[in-house]
């Protein structure tokens, strides 16, 4: 059982590290960054945390919890800001995050 939610937080993890620049690099091609600016940031940092989660714990790494709430907290952060545009790229990596934020939690209750 441990094994498959390492395998659905993993794949989650990618998931949202692939819409967060997806997000990143479709934000900087607008026409308001200005008004982005704080989605550009946080796309970035959640990516960035997302694929050090999934390569932690693909090592079986022993702070996966740790690790979790960070990834969990940084997903959310990210959900929330992508979640005030309405432009495609970031309804669909707010929705990644918040898949991702909860398969960081449900770890959090497994480890």
């Amino acid at each position: 059982m441990q094994n498959e939610q390492f395998r659905k937080c993993i794949e989650a993890c990618l998931e949202c590290m692939n819409a967060c620049n997806y997000c990143y690099v479709s934000s900087l091609k607008e026409y308001e960054l200005a008004m982005l600016r704080e989605c550009i940031k946080l796309d970035r940092e959640c990516a960035d945390i997302c694929v050090f989660t999934a390569d932690a714990l693909s090592r079986n790494t022993p702070f996966a919890k740790e690790i979790c709430e960070l990834c969990a907290k940084a997903c959310e952060a990210c959900a929330e800001e992508c979640g005030k545009h309405e432009h495609d790229h970031c309804k669909q990596c707010a929705e990644a995050c918040r898949r991702c934020a909860e398969a960081c939690r449900a770890m959090l209750s497994a480890a």
